[in-house]
């Protein structure tokens, strides 16, 4: 494996001020920004190619790949890290830019913020949008995901309450057209919650209403064959596009050696509430419980500081026999906040790109992985300046 480092794209800063904490390395060669929309060639590019209900295998030969990490219920955050991807116009009209492009969010929409259906509204609309132009947009579950689903509401914000509330009564204005209210929501989602706040109550009763009927609806939304579980359901827990594998936590032999399709479906069929005997829906444990699951492990995107040389060596041969086994050459994950921000370890075989860029977590400003053409590169954005960021050749 050669690698090379060079500049990082150089965009305009996002539609958003951001707040500014740490300084990039400047690197000297150069390194030309790409049309996102044209092939190296010139040429029209092979159409992308998708294996597996949910999506597992993907050929999307010749495209711009960018990953974006968890979100986390902060629209305004996952606006800005589309827009700095080149994917989402800056207008306010959330129109796919991308041309071509594969945009992969790593998941954990839910959890800590206030607008969760509003961005899975979003990524769904740009997904068809990309489709009509020969991109595409695609998710995996992370362990937030999972968690609802399962019924664990520990880390929702009240405001998400709120947001079920109002999007169940805006789905009963559709008349329960679940197409037509989802895709919607996202132009919808901000007059319902300015409303809100113009009518907000502190008499202390009426907000334990208010939240119980939050509650309820989450639950009726996020239980297995939940609507809002099924629209999870379509999305995978391990995605494969060409020679990357992206998943929220950590793939392992052990993963690869149950199956990732097998994964993928048993987590899709327990999300949509189905079962082989037509009882209760077998719980994918492999995937989604376990600090070694697939969407719970840390054990590659932890803080390498204070590991043993032979730590680091093991955790090194794990990873190289988990990317021989899947035949790639690297790993995307999201799950643990990178305080550096988007970053590499293990030889670059991995790459971890949580900045915890929602305001409930470190509201630190976004940050991308692009890929093109097997090369690899961050794209930061900053409010008054431009950075210049490692990129590495996987030719």
């Amino acid at each position: 494996m050669a690698s090379s480092c060079l500049n990082s794209l150089i965009l305009p800063p996002c539609s958003l001020p951001r707040r500014v904490t740490e300084t990039c390395a400047s690197l000297s060669s150069s390194y030309p920004a790409l049309n996102p929309t044209s092939s190296s060639t010139g040429g029209a590019l092979k159409p992308i190619v998708i294996n597996g209900d949910p999506p597992t295998f993907v050929s999307a030969p010749g495209r711009r790949i960018v990953a974006v990490g968890d979100v986390h219920g902060d629209l305004d955050q996952a606006r800005c890290a589309l827009e700095i991807a080149g994917v989402l116009s800056s207008d306010g009209h959330d129109l796919w830019t991308g041309g071509e492009t594969v945009l992969i969010q790593l998941g954990d929409v839910l959890d800590r913020g206030e607008e969760e259906i509003a961005i899975l509204s979003l990524l769904r609309s740009l997904d068809i949008q990309a489709k009509a132009q020969g991109g595409a947009v695609f998710q995996v579950n992370g362990n937030h995901e999972t968690m609802n689903v399962e019924g664990d509401f520990r880390y929702v914000d009240s405001g998400a309450f709120d947001e079920c509330s109002d999007f169940l009564a805006y789905l009963e204005d559709n008349q329960y057209n679940w197409e037509n209210a989802f895709l919607g929501w996202i132009g919808e989602s901000k007059r319902r919650r300015e409303d809100r706040k113009l009518s907000q109550n502190h008499w202390g009763p009426w907000n334990l209403v208010k939240r119980q009927k939050g509650v309820i609806a989450r639950s009726i939304l996020l239980r297995p064959g939940g609507l809002l579980a099924c629209e999870l359901a379509r999305h995978a827990v391990v995605l494969k596009i060409n020679d990357w594998v992206f998943c929220h936590g950590g793939l392992l032999p052990r993963h690869v050696a149950y199956g990732v399709e097998r994964m993928n479906y048993e987590v899709s069929h327990w999300m949509r509430g189905l079962s082989e005997d037509d009882t209760s829906p077998n719980f994918p444990f492999i995937a989604t419980k376990g600090f070694d699951s697939v969407v719970w492990n840390r054990l590659y995107s932890r803080d390498m500081l204070g590991l043993e040389g032979y730590q680091i060596n093991r955790i090194q041969s794990v990873l190289e026999e988990t990317l021989q086994l899947l035949g790639a050459k690297a790993m995307v994950v999201g799950h643990t906040p990178q305080t550096t921000g988007v970053n590499c370890k293990y030889n670059c075989s991995i790459w971890c790109i949580d900045v915890g860029m929602s305001s409930g977590v470190l509201n630190s400003r976004p940050e991308v992985l692009e890929i093109v053409e097997n090369k690899a590169r961050v794209i930061r954005s900053e409010r008054d300046r431009f950075s210049e960021l490692q990129a590495v050749d996987y030719t």
